[in-house]
């Protein structure tokens, strides 16, 4: 048996390969849309793509079974529940898929979607026990798929979470301990709220210590699983449903170099500019209106968090990144990515005329306005959890991934400062008030962290 897993850090996204040396044909399960490491690997050993498996409808995501699918002619297999506008190989309940001796037999799992699936991995055809299961978002390693993703689409939090509970309790924790457990997702994902850094774990293992493998009644486990859940991104709904289309495929060469003439013209015609750059060299200058998305960090979910993917977008990035910022956004379904400079200090210089620095104070510099007459708004754009450590006093609570649907209940005629845990997530708040038209917006440098030391 081949079995190999690919993790995106920026997604916090496991994908993986398994294959039969002895016949050298190969499924895919849960692709990224940038196929290109899966067949490398394929040619350099031989084999053959003749599968491709989504476990379910990725929301945080666009996969790469269609374009999987182009390039080798793989069948694409969902669970039985799935809808989509493309032809797809239905996957019952129970049925094994032999590859050779390797066999993959399907078990749904439904909770997190409606047509969630897992994959037990028989090295054996005849294995009693399964080396492993790749659980999709059902279950993670310290944690279970959030249930409340479909509420907005007729399947409420309780209905799924009712069917969660018999995917984990009765069907998953009925598999032996030893079986290998390989999720879709770790930690930082916001498919969850509690999700281990580790890459794999076992069923065993996840009895004695996920707080959702715990026997308990339906009652308790939905209640238990829905509630702390943060805010899902915005794009989650957009991806979710690109992943039942016939799409447009991810090429890997639609990005261009722009010269400054032609970006000056995209941006004046409508294009929102995403500044990959540091908080650091953003607030040091640039252009008036830009999304400061840092490169160095989450960037894909933050920017599918703050900006929208009917937009055009163009893109200053750190140099030598271009491509891979462009391909970043294309994994979250950014795809009006019109281009990117080749070389952002040459174009700020000719656009010196709209080129501005963004307002950065110290925590003291804070706790001075506070004290005076026309104290700021201050702004905290943490996640619910982090402010059980402690918060500012009459701080605004915008978490991030609810900020551009709620700037609007912000004053518009008092300064405003905007403040995270060490200053990466604010300065992208930051500049999203600044393009919606706050006049007065500043962050904190060091955030929160710097905050408590002063």
């Amino acid at each position: 048996m081949i079995f190999t897993q690919y993790y995106l850090d920026c997604l916090s996204q496991a994908s993986y390969l398994i294959a039969d040396e002895s016949t050298g044909q190969a499924v895919v399960v849960d692709p990224r849309r940038d196929v290109s490491d899966y067949l490398a690997d394929a040619r350099a050993r031989g084999l053959t793509v003749t599968g491709v498996i989504n476990t379910h409808f990725h929301a945080d995501f666009v996969a790469g079974h269609l374009e999987l699918a182009d390039q080798t002619g793989a069948w694409i297999g969902y669970g039985t529940r799935a809808e989509t506008e493309y032809p797809i190989r239905k996957l019952a309940d129970g049925e094994r898929i032999p590859l050779g001796d390797v066999t993959l037999q399907i078990m749904e799992t439904p909770g997190h979607t409606p047509e969630s699936i897992s994959v037990l991995v028989f090295e054996h055809a005849d294995d009693a026990v399964p080396y492993g299961v790749l659980t999709g978002d059902a279950l993670f390693i310290g944690d279970v798929g959030r249930p409340d993703l479909l509420a907005s689409v007729g399947v409420s939090a309780e209905e799924l979470g009712a069917m969660l509970h018999d995917s984990v309790q009765n069907k998953l924790m009925a598999l032996p301990d030893e079986v290998r457990v390989f999720p879709a997702h770790g930690a930082g994902s916001a498919c969850g709220k509690n999700l281990s850094a580790d890459k794999q774990s076992t069923i065993g293992e996840q009895r004695a210590t996920n707080y959702a493998c715990a026997p308990m009644s339906r009652d308790a486990f939905v209640a238990l699983v829905t509630a702390g859940q943060s805010a899902a991104p915005g794009y989650f709904a957009y991806d979710a449903e690109l992943n039942r289309k016939d799409r447009r495929r991810y090429d890997a060469a639609a990005a261009r170099p722009l010269v400054v003439a032609e970006f000056a013209g995209l941006r004046e015609g409508g294009a929102v500019v995403v500044d990959a750059r540091s908080p650091q060299e953003f607030a040091a200058g640039h252009l008036r209106g830009s999304v400061n998305v840092p490169a160095d960090g989450r960037f894909a979910e933050q920017a599918g968090t703050v900006l929208d993917p009917a937009d055009e977008l163009v893109v200053v990035a750190p140099e030598g990144r271009e491509e891979e910022v462009v391909t970043r956004l294309a994994r979250v379904g950014f795809d009006r990515v019109a281009g990117y400079l080749r070389d952002p200090e040459d174009a700020l210089e000719h656009l010196a005329g709209e080129v501005t620095q963004a307002s950065r104070v110290t925590a003291a510099q804070l706790r001075a306005a506070l004290a005076g007459g026309d104290p700021p708004v201050v702004v905290d754009v943490r996640g619910a959890d982090e402010r059980e450590g402690g918060f500012i006093d009459g701080a605004w609570h915008l978490p991030l991934s609810e900020l551009p649907g709620r700037a609007g209940e912000l004053p518009a005629d008092r300064p405003i400062v905007v403040h995270c845990a060490g200053g990466h997530r604010s300065s992208i708040a930051a500049s999203l008030l600044r393009r919606r038209g706050f006049d007065d917006v500043s962050d904190i440098l060091g955030g929160y962290t710097a905050w408590t030391l002063t």
